[in-house]
């Protein structure tokens, strides 16, 4: 069945929607929220048409609209730990919204929300043991501001080169995952290129599968049409040779009349 207007309107808005969410917002940023709700008022009418799509579909629509709804409010929560443990609930889509997808918008903007998260727990968590320490060592030293003795200052330079160790870990942690990433990435094209090789040759053999059995089909309306002819043919001399006999029958009696 041929999608409505309001349900390609909805899915117009829906892509501009998933657009705007993967980029990078200023807090002051209202258009997404307006466009969600919009989504939801669409979705609405959808439901209540009497040529409305597939109920998968429209599970589907409703899915991807409840994701943006729940990033917008997650969006809004004070702490990264808060707007972390509010992404994980998240339930992106599961098939693209255009035919120019490759993988659903929704996944990317939930991965790279996530990954923004937690970038932004490890910022604070970085920030925070460093302040502690300071606090720490400014308690240490109370009693002598200024005055550090060489062990101490040794003990600061040691603290300083942990958390550099510490922090330089995790920035190769993260390169890994990336790379990682792209691997998977690079291995997903790839798969789909071979799926859709396969789905060209699979189709290249469906139709020639059909011009073979529009030609039997030809094939055989002609060979009954040659068969037809040749009964028809047949049943003609038949008719003749019983006439041709019939007739000399009735000559050889009146010529040879019966014996007394």
């Amino acid at each position: 069945m041929a999608a409505t207007r309001l349900e390609l309107n909805l899915m117009r808005l829906l892509s501009r929607c998933e657009a705007l969410a993967a980029e990078r917002r200023d807090p002051e940023e209202w258009r997404l929220e307006k466009y969600v709700a919009a989504l939801e008022d669409m979705l609405r009418e959808l439901k209540k048409q009497s040529s409305k799509p597939a109920p998968e579909l429209l599970n589907e629509y409703s899915r991807k609209v409840d994701f943006l709804k729940g990033l917008l409010e997650a969006e809004k929560l004070s702490s990264s730990t808060e707007k972390a443990l509010a992404n994980q609930f998240l339930a992106p889509g599961r098939t693209p919204t255009t035919a120019k997808e490759r993988t659903p918008a929704t996944k990317t903007v939930h991965l790279q929300t996530k990954a923004r998260c937690t970038g932004q727990m490890r910022s604070e968590l970085l920030g925070t043991v460093r302040a502690v320490l300071l606090l720490l060592l400014c308690c240490c030293f109370a009693d002598c501001p200024g005055c550090l003795t060489s062990d101490e200052k040794q003990s600061a330079v040691e603290l300083d080169a942990v958390l550099q160790h510490h922090q330089d870990m995790q920035e190769k942690l993260a390169e890994e995952m990336l790379s990682l990433a792209r691997s998977l990435k690079n291995n997903t094209l790839a798969a789909q290129n071979v799926i859709k090789q396969d789905n060209q040759t699979l189709s290249h053999s469906l139709r020639m599968a059909d011009q073979n059995f529009e030609k039997l089909k030809d094939e055989s309306d002609r060979l009954e049409q040659h068969a037809k002819k040749s009964v028809n043919w047949l049943l003609w001399i038949m008719l003749i040779v019983v006439c041709f006999i019939f007739i000399s029958m009735i000559l050889f009696i009146r010529i040879f009349p019966k014996l007394k």
